[in-house]
């Protein structure tokens, strides 16, 4: 069976790019390493925002601008298709100092959309903290959920789905990609999207030019109490406490520079559970109900790469988000699309090809 296009990948890139080719026509075929979603997509805590947008480059801010738009309507549609409800919400995002007041400031005099507080620990169940920012317009969804729902809506659109299938190689004739190979055989397809977030390197090979993007682990620990003790997400330099309706408690995350190496440590653990019972207390009565890495596909800058390649017309990458695969992913994909389909761009797309390196 021959596809239109074939995505390799399975995460919140490669679903949410086969939704739309699938929206629009196209035959789609995906191919998965492991279990679809499960991944660095499934792993992360899915605040839709750069945890402080200051610290980034406008080449990030303006595409998690743009993903954060298109989100609401997007778990709408997913909810609508699939019955499954991945719990987008506002709940606003309290960062806690120390952080670069000027250049906070300064965004949110350009944005309007963040304001100073004085932290209370009535107010928020925290220590006393001095001056916070608060961003209420910050978004979450659970990840696990987005990406069971994405999953369900490309099978329901035809896309067919080929997991415990790992590419090998990528067979080039003629200045066009002509076939994979892979664990369950070749593939063959008009055109060919990689979007295998840390393995994305490795799986383009010789076609990789000077792209740099590399894994990064990130550990997260998951609590439970029976009512959220926090109505907000919570940040603080690189620590970050994220509510759910339902009393869960997520608590994340390293970056560990450590290869492909996606085991778990005690050192993590301790650490994030330390620093985040000074903010909370309650945490040291808690038990810990899981722990868990992922690893994301780091890019210089956070700057992800998308769109064809400098060399072959029928190969695409989609990857390289690091920390922000789930807030840039809708926004990916219109890019992605309107590259395809010779869509005008709704943002300036150049900094997204320069991954590459050529």
């Amino acid at each position: 069976m021959n596809s239109d296009f074939l995505i390799i990948g399975g995460g919140v890139a490669g679903l949410s790019t086969a939704q739309r080719l699938l929206q629009q026509g196209a035959a789609v075929t995906v191919l998965e390493r492991g279990e679809i979603g499960q991944e660095a997509s499934w792993a992360g805590g899915g605040i839709l925002s750069p945890l402080c947008p200051w610290n980034y480059p406008d080449e990030v801010t303006r595409l998690t601008t743009r993903g954060a738009e298109l989100f609401s309507a997007w778990a709408k549609e997913l909810h609508t298709a699939t019955g499954v409800n991945t719990e987008y919400e506002t709940s606003g995002m309290l960062v806690l100092p120390p952080f670069d007041a000027q250049a906070a400031g300064q965004w949110c005099d350009a944005h309007s959309a963040c304001s100073v507080n004085k932290v209370r620990a009535a107010d928020y169940n925290l220590l006393e903290q001095g001056d916070a920012l608060f961003l209420p317009e910050v978004a979450q969804v659970r990840n696990p959920r987005l990406l069971r729902a994405l999953h369900q809506h490309v099978r329901s659109l035809g896309g067919r789905i080929i997991e415990q299938c790992e590419v090998s190689n990528i067979v080039v004739e003629n200045e066009q990609v002509h076939s994979v190979t892979t664990s369950s055989g070749k593939f063959n397809a008009q055109g060919y999207i990689v979007t295998a977030g840390a393995w994305s390197k490795e799986v383009l090979g010789r076609q990789a030019l000077r792209l740099n993007i590399k894994p990064m682990r990130g550990q997260m620990l998951l609590f439970k109490f029976d009512v959220s003790p926090l109505r907000h997400i919570v940040l603080q330099d690189d620590l970050y406490l994220i509510p759910r309706r339902d009393g869960y408690l997520l608590i994340g995350s390293t970056m560990e520079d450590v290869g492909f190496d996606q085991r778990t440590t005690n050192e993590a653990r301790n650490m994030l559970w330390q620093r985040a019972q000074k903010l909370l207390p309650s945490l040291s009565d808690m038990t810990l109900v899981q722990h868990w890495a992922g690893l994301r596909p780091a890019s210089p800058c956070n700057i992800p790469t998308i769109g064809r390649h400098p060399k072959l017309d029928n190969l695409y990458l989609n990857s390289g988000h690091f920390r922000y695969g789930v807030t840039m992913a809708p926004a990916s994909a219109e890019i992605l699309l309107n590259e395809i389909t010779g869509v005008q761009q709704k943002l300036d797309v150049t900094p997204y090809r320069a991954g590459w390196g050529i």
